[in-house]
């Protein structure tokens, strides 16, 4: 994630709204992630894996969530795992000529579970931060999603400068809150992002802040056509996934990079992405 505002440096004079944003916008992404990873762990480490321990095995064990649509879930609750990252850690899986195993947790226990050796990567949605690169290895990211403006479609709001005085719905438990208050929007509690669209639709507040794969996703649910909003801003930084590794596997990260460069290359992460979301998000945008 990009910016991250350094601790102790004087300011000399007020911040312009636009660096205020960007400051907020930091802290959505270092906050947010920081408050989710549960990365410290009193139990006993399990060593790293190569490659050759992974195919000795004949699978790849993953843990995952499958309760978080569209990235890990069951179609109506109960039926087969599927999802994005369920999809793309399969082909993954398939490229190092191994099987895949899934084994289901709770988003809280998913470090630890990696930590004990309980499974060999962590495909989730999991964003890149910088604490967490101080304890995991990374793959190459396979998601990248900027947080957005959203407006009804014709509205004068056309960048974040213009949430001056502006209503915007956000969920109070998120801190896109704390974006638009920074940009000078009065916010408007919301349970989520339905909600938020539904009060958009209504002229009942002017705007939303949210991540680009919300609205994807919002949108692919809705079966495309004319929503009646759209997206006309989006932040610099930008949150990067990727799939999870214990220290010491760089042998293994290195062949999940190759197999993820290969489905890049011969588009079967586009066709996945492209499934769930109607555009490609394993590439950056522009």
């Amino acid at each position: 994630m990009g910016l991250y505002p350094q601790e102790g440096m004087p300011i000399p004079m007020p911040l312009s709204k636009s660096l205020r944003l960007a400051a907020a916008t930091a802290a959505v992404a270092s906050l947010a992630l920081a408050g989710c990873s549960s990365t410290g762990s009193t139990q006993e480490e399990a060593d790293g894996l190569t490659l050759a321990d992974v195919q000795d095995a004949g699978e790849l064990v993953v843990g995952t969530e499958g309760t978080y649509s569209p990235f890990s879930f069951h179609e109506d609750g109960t039926g087969e795992l599927t999802g994005y990252d369920v999809d793309v850690i399969t082909a993954v899986a398939e490229e190092l000529g191994v099987d895949v195993r899934f084994e289901e947790t709770q988003w809280d226990a998913i470090f630890a579970g990696l930590d004990a050796g309980r499974w060999d990567v962590i495909a989730n949605q999991v964003s890149i931060n910088p604490e967490r690169e101080e304890r995991y290895l990374f793959s190459t990211p396979y998601t990248y999603s900027p947080g957005v403006l959203i407006v009804p479609t014709g509205s004068e709001i056309q960048s974040f400068d213009d949430l001056e005085g502006a209503t915007s719905a956000q969920s109070l438990t998120s801190n896109w809150a704390e974006v638009a208050t920074e940009a000078g929007a009065t916010v408007e509690g919301v349970e989520g992002f339905a909600q938020a669209v539904e009060l958009l639709r209504t002229g009942r507040v002017d705007a939303t802040i949210n991540d680009r794969l919300t609205f994807l996703d919002y949108e692919q649910a809705q079966g495309g056509g004319d929503l009646g909003i759209e997206i006309v801003a989006e932040t610099d930084d930008v949150s990067e996934s990727a799939v999870t590794l214990r220290q010491g596997s760089e042998d293994l990260q290195a062949a999940i990079d190759e197999a993820l460069a290969t489905l890049a290359a011969d588009g079967t992460l586009a066709e996945i992405s492209e499934r769930y979301f109607g555009e490609d998000v394993s590439v950056p945008r522009g």
